[in-house]
């Protein structure tokens, strides 16, 4: 994150290690009973760039028996939502990385991103400086750089310019950016414990493999 050279992403081991809520949510069957009212906005549909996404109003105990133990499935995630705002107890759970003080003074944005297996943020790039850090479960992210943004194909318009017009897990759309093999990429998948910095510009796919609990830091 410092140093010499543009910044490049890394997996930090040691940002996490006094969190509480890495036992404290290891079981969403205790999220749900001490917070499970609380009405969340939850996704739905494979991605926001997909055909049929949206959103509804659900509380958290009916997400975690519907779309964590239930069958519900992918079709459904708690993402980009300023939870520890809303639940000021999942905030004394969790502590600010020290790296975060590198940033211009402003608070981070902390945003809650849970849960079931095969959820999926699709390829894009954000302004800001990003901490991912992984509470519970496994989270598959894959990496490209700013070089790469013309082969990446950002939609040129509308609400999604920092998104990428490829589907990385779509074989139709990948015929249709044969350079995109050529391109150099960075990956992991981050365990519980685990942070990835993420540097402004660097396009990333984001699909948990489990059941999965993240929060983001954001910050200029």
């Amino acid at each position: 994150m410092g140093g010499a050279g543009p910044a490049r992403p890394v997996v930090l081991l040691d940002a996490m290690a006094d969190w509480p809520a890495l036992e404290r949510w290891r079981d969403p069957r205790a999220l749900a009973a001490a917070h499970g009212r609380r009405t969340v906005p939850v996704e739905t549909g494979r991605h926001y760039l997909a055909e049929g996404w949206g959103t509804r109003l659900m509380t958290l105990d009916s997400f975690v028996a519907d779309h964590i133990l239930g069958a519900g499935g992918a079709g459904a995630y708690l993402a980009q939502h300023p939870l520890f705002d809303q639940v000021p107890e999942l905030r004394r759970d969790i502590r600010e990385p020290a790296y975060c003080v590198l940033g211009r003074g402003e608070d981070p944005a902390v945003n809650a991103w849970f849960g079931p297996a095969g959820t999926v943020t699709p390829l894009h790039q954000d302004p800001a400086q990003n901490l991912l850090c992984q509470v519970v479960g496994r989270k598959y992210v894959r990496l490209y750089s700013p070089a790469c943004t013309d082969v990446l194909a950002p939609h040129q318009s509308g609400m999604h310019t920092n998104s990428s017009t490829i589907d990385l897990e779509d074989e139709a759309s990948l015929a249709q950016f044969p350079s995109l093999a050529a391109l150099e990429f960075s990956e992991w998948e981050l365990a519980p414990g685990e942070v990835l910095y993420i540097p402004p510009r660097w396009w990333h796919f984001v699909k948990a493999t489990t059941v999965s609990f993240s929060v983001s830091f954001w910050w200029d």
